[in-house]
C-alpha cells in the first residue's frame, strides 16, 4: 500500500472525528492487512504498541501529570501569584506579569500546558477582571502564557521528543530554560505596551496590592517558601544529578502531596482518591495516542517513508535557512490541527534525519520543534489552550484568539531568534 494512501486514510478517520488513537492504530494496521507479505502485520502492530509504552522515561509523564492536579487542588498557584504580585503589582502592568512569571513557575511543576491554564488561570482571571482589566485581555494573556508549560523544564514534549529521537530528556529540559524565561520576558513586554496604551484602573490595583503589602513580606514569604520550592526541587534534583528526570517526578508528587495534606492542608485525605482518578482520566488518553504512535512511527519506517521524504527535502531545499523556514511552516501547521503529543512521535523520526543532515544539533531541534507546537496551543481550530481558558471564563474562542493575536506575533518572534541562534536553545548545555 503507498504511503500517500495511508496518510490519506489517517486524516479522513481524523476529518470523521474518529479519536486520534483509533485513528493511528488503522493506518498502523491497515497496509499489512492489504498485503499480507509486508512485515507488520496486525501481531507486529501490537507488539510495538506494547514495546513502545514500556519505557522508564515515559513514566514522568503521569507522574507530572498527577503532580500537577495534586498542587492545583492544594491552591500552589495561587501562594505563587501572591509572591510575584506583591514585589511586582505597584508597577505599571504589574499583575498582568505577575500572571506571565506565575505561568512560568507552574509550568516548572506541572510540564503541561493546558495545566497550566487551568490552574493559573482559574485563580488570577478573576482577580485580573476585578482589578478592571479587560475580561478578553485577561483571558487571552492565561490562555497564550500558558504555553510557557511546555517550554519551561520540565516539560512533558520534551519527555516525549527524548523518546522518539532517542536526545537527552535532561538536556532537553535544559536547553528550554532560556527560550521559555525569554518568551515570558517578550510576553511581559507586550503586556506594559498594552497597559500604558489602554490604561489600568489604578485604585483598584493598589487596593488588592496592598492587601498583600498589609500581610508584609516575610508573611507573604512564609506563606509561599514551599510553593516557590517546587520548581528548586524538582529541577535541582535533575541538574545536580540526584535523579533522573523520572524519578524528579516521583519526587514532585510526594512533595506536592505532603505539602498539600500537611503544611498547606488545602486537601483532605478523602480528596486523594479523586485526584487519582482525575490523573488517570488525563493520562490514559495520552497513553493510547502514545502507543499507537509509535506504532505507526514503526509501519512508517519499514514503508522507507522517512528517507523517502527525507531525500525529497533535501533534493529541494538545499539551503540551511530555507529549509528551518519551510519546516517552522510545516510545524506551525501541523501543530494547528494535532495535538502535541502525537505530532512529536509520528515527525521526529521523519524529520530528524533532514535536520541532522544539514547539521542542525538534535537538541537544538527539539527546542524549535515543541515551540513551534506551543503556538499550536493558542491557535484554532484545535488550540487547547484556548479551549480551556473560555472554559473558565465563557469567552468564546475565537475572541480570545483574536485578542491573542499580538502576543502570539511576540511568540513567533522568539520562535524565529531560537530557530536562527542555536546559542539560545544550547548555551547551557
Amino acid at each position: 500500500m503507498p504511503a500517500v494512501v495511508v496518510f490519506l486514510i489517517f486524516v479522513i478517520c481524523l476529518i470523521l472525528a474518529i479519536p486520534v488513537s483509533i485513528s493511528l492504530g488503522i493506518a498502523s494496521v491497515l497496509p499489512g492487512a492489504v498485503d499480507p507479505s509486508f512485515t507488520a502485520s496486525g501481531t507486529y502492530v501490537i507488539r510495538s504498541m506494547l514495546g513502545g509504552i514500556d519505557s522508564f522515561p515515559l513514566l514522568a509523564v503521569p507522574m507530572f501529570v498527577l503532580s500537577g492536579i495534586i498542587m492545583a487542588r492544594g491552591g500552589i498557584s495561587r501562594k505563587l501569584f501572591d509572591v510575584f504580585a506583591y514585589f511586582m503589582g505597584k508597577r505599571t502592568a504589574g499583575m498582568p506579569c505577575a500572571v506571565v512569571v506565575t505561568c512560568l513557575f507552574y509550568g516548572a511543576i506541572s510540564g503541561s500546558a493546558p495545566a497550566t491554564v487551568a490552574a493559573v488561570g482559574s485563580m488570577t482571571i478573576p482577580i485580573l477582571m476585578e482589578m478592571g482589566y479587560d475580561k478578553k485581555f485577561s483571558t487571552a494573556l492565561v490562555a497564550v502564557a500558558g504555553g510557557l508549560g511546555v517550554i519551561i523544564p520540565p516539560s512533558i514534549p520534551f519527555i516525549m521528543y527524548g523518546t522518539a529521537s532517542g536526545a537527552s530528556v535532561s538536556d532537553l529540559f535544559i536547553a528550554g530554560i532560556i527560550p521559555g524565561v525569554m518568551i515570558g520576558g517578550l510576553l511581559m513586554v507586550y503586556a506594559i505596551y498594552y497597559c500604558k496604551k489602554h490604561g489600568e484602573d489604578q485604585e483598584k490595583k493598589l487596593a488588592m496590592v496592598g492587601k498583600l503589602h498589609d500581610k508584609g513580606l516575610l508573611r507573604v514569604l512564609k506563606d509561599s517558601a514551599f510553593a516557590l520550592l517546587s520548581p528548586v526541587i524538582i529541577l535541582g534534583c535533575i541538574y545536580t544529578g540526584v535523579a533522573s528526570p523520572t524519578e524528579a517526578a516521583v519526587i514532585s508528587v510526594f512533595y506536592a502531596l505532603i505539602i498539600s495534606l500537611f503544611v498547606y492542608k488545602s486537601i483532605k485525605i478523602r480528596d486523594i482518591w479523586t485526584i487519582m482518578v482525575e490523573a488517570i482520566r488525563t493520562y490514559a488518553p495520552i497513553l493510547f495516542i502514545l502507543a499507537a504512535s509509535i506504532a505507526f512511527s514503526r509501519v512508517l519506517t519499514l514503508m522507507q517513508v522517512p528517507q523517502e521524504i527525507s531525500a525529497w527535502i533535501l533534493a529541494h531545499f538545499t539551503n540551511k535557512i530555507v529549509l528551518l523556514l519551510v519546516l517552522n511552516v510545516f510545524l506551525l501547521i501541523v501543530g494547528m490541527v494535532m495535538d502535541t503529543t502525537p505530532a512529536i512521535l509520528i515527525l521526529t523520526p521523519i524529520l530528524l534525519p533532514i535536520v541532522e543532515a544539514v547539521g542542525i544539533h538534535p537538541i537544538h531541534f527539539g527546542i524549535v520543534m515543541v515551540v513551534n507546537l506551543a503556538i499550536g496551543f493558542v491557535t484554532p481550530p484545535i488550540g487547547v489552550n484556548l479551549f480551556v481558558a473560555s472554559s473558565l471564563t465563557d469567552v468564546p474562542v475565537m475572541e480570545i484568539a483574536k485578542k491573542a493575536m499580538p502576543m502570539i506575533l511576540y511568540f513567533f518572534a522568539a520562535l524565529l531568534i531560537v530557530t536562527f541562534v542555536p546559542a539560545v536553545s544550547l548555551a547551557l548545555l
